[in-house]
């Protein structure tokens, strides 16, 4: 490759560390893409003689087909798809071929390539968050008015709906959906002429290749043209954010799960056994979406890492900005369709719910604001005085409901027999009407509102 300069190939060691092509083969696409937009300007703006520009656009295709086909040989010596692609086009064209690297370098082209593969993995994971919300809008629907225990601190607080349980990852998601669109209005500049770091003396036109790539424009500075990874860290950061929610869902899943929840059951489908205990369902789909969360945070890191000692411009450390990258997104792209299946097979257990959701005095606070709307009481005293009435069931080993007006009227006595009307688990969700809240008329209204929004 460099016999102009170098009187020796490289050592075996410097190959081993020096190749990329076993990882950035996934640019294949994006890099034929990218190079027939730069073949086409070229010979627009006069720089390559058209019969040389159709001759390598039929090559690039070419090379193109024996890709999609695996009839392609990738060689390590070559080091990266870009050599890769140009020396089998020169094998298809000829001495043509070496006319596609004018004004470009190696720095303007894998910038180029990892934008287009970036940009493309967004809208497909887009997609799939979309995929998502739409399935949880759906079971939200339908749980709208399904009783379950809310809970702060893992402890039993107060009575939400599932649907309304559900609607919080539809929210989550939504953020998520906002962060990946953000980022890839960010990206969307074309880095492609910006050739190794300080831009070309040849009369190119940058708008040309910026428009025939789909980008908005072309980037303004040549140093931060091949330079930034920025776009990729937004892609990593936005993916990181989704993946840890998703990783929340599946905790609780794994924890609803359980003998001790029973909250739901999936079905085999998303569930393994156990090589000696024959009586074991594991969610094991779940666990490993709640495990690969590491490898989509760990990549953010790592590619935080490589930059933030960079001097400008490119330099060969960015050559470990794309393993990461290429894994995390695609694991998130996994998870997300593994979390949608588990979302559509889940079976809910709405007694089981709705008994938990009774248990541990949840419809304390609703009996404290019984007190300060019906006896107008300073909530503050209220909060005391339902406390006290708490203790006083938890004494007894009683629920609240259980208690006797003598028993309430022996903390306060100004509590009527209309304060149990408030202690059922039904009447607190239904009481829960503001902007947000629980009650199943806001829940029902909220999942058609996303359906609404997501199409479906």
């Amino acid at each position: 490759m460099w016999g102009g300069r170098f009187a020796v190939g490289p050592a075996k060691i410097m190959e081993e560390i020096n190749a990329s092509i076993d990882f950035d083969r996934k640019l294949a696409a994006q890099d034929i893409a990218g190079s027939l937009a730069h073949v086409a300007m070229l010979a627009q703006q006069g720089v390559v003689e058209a019969a040389d520009a159709e001759a390598i656009a039929r090559g690039l295709n070419e090379v193109k087909g024996e890709i999609e086909a695996g009839t392609f040989t990738f060689s390590r010596a070559l080091e990266d798809i870009h050599m890769n692609v140009e020396s089998r086009l020169a094998e298809i064209v000829g001495p043509a071929a070496g006319r596609l690297h004018t004004a470009r370098s190696r720095n303007d082209q894998v910038a180029v390539d990892f934008r287009l593969w970036v940009r493309d993995t967004i809208d497909a994971l887009l997609l799939q968050v979309e995929g998502l919300q739409r399935a949880l809008a759906l079971r939200a629907r339908d749980c709208a008015g399904m009783v379950m225990p809310g809970f702060t601190h893992l402890q039993s607080a107060q009575p939400v709906t599932f649907g309304h349980h559900l609607l919080a990852y539809v929210e989550m998601l939504g953020r998520d959906a906002g962060r990946f669109r953000d980022a890839r209005v960010r990206l969307n500049e074309c880095p492609l002429g910006a050739a190794a770091l300080a831009g070309t003396s040849f009369p190119i036109d940058r708008a040309a290749t910026a428009t025939a790539l789909g980008f908005d424009r072309p980037t303004a500075n040549s140093l931060d043209s091949v330079a930034d990874r920025d776009f990729a860290l937004e892609a990593l950061a936005a993916a990181a954010i989704s993946a840890t929610h998703l990783s929340r869902f599946a905790e609780e899943i794994v924890l609803w799960t359980t003998p001790q929840f029973g909250f739901v059951r999936l079905s085999d489908a998303f569930s393994t056994g156990s090589s000696i205990m024959p009586q074991k369902r594991n969610p094991d789909a779940a666990e490993l979406v709640r495990g690969k969360t590491g490898r989509v945070v760990g990549a953010l890191i790592g590619l935080l890492t490589v930059m933030k000692g960079l001097p400008l411009a490119y330099s060969k450390d960015m050559q470990e900005d794309k393993e990461g990258v290429f894994d995390a997104l695609e694991t998130l792209s996994l998870c997300l369709a593994a979390m949608t299946g588990m979302v559509e097979d889940l079976t809910p257990n709405p007694e089981r719910m709705k008994a938990a959701a009774g248990s541990g005095y949840a419809t304390a606070t609703d009996l404290a604001d019984w007190l300060v709307r019906t006896l107008k009481m300073p909530f503050r005293e209220a909060h005391h005085v339902t406390g006290r009435i708490v203790a006083l069931a938890s004494e007894r080993g009683a629920a609240l409901e259980s208690l006797t007006l003598a028993d309430l009227q022996s903390v306060e006595k100004q509590i009527t027999a209309e304060a149990f009307g408030v202690l059922g688990v039904e009447r607190s969700v239904e009481s829960r009407t503001s902007y947000g809240g629980t009650a199943p008329a806001n829940v029902r209204a909220q999942a058609e509102a996303w359906l609404t929004r997501l199409g479906g």
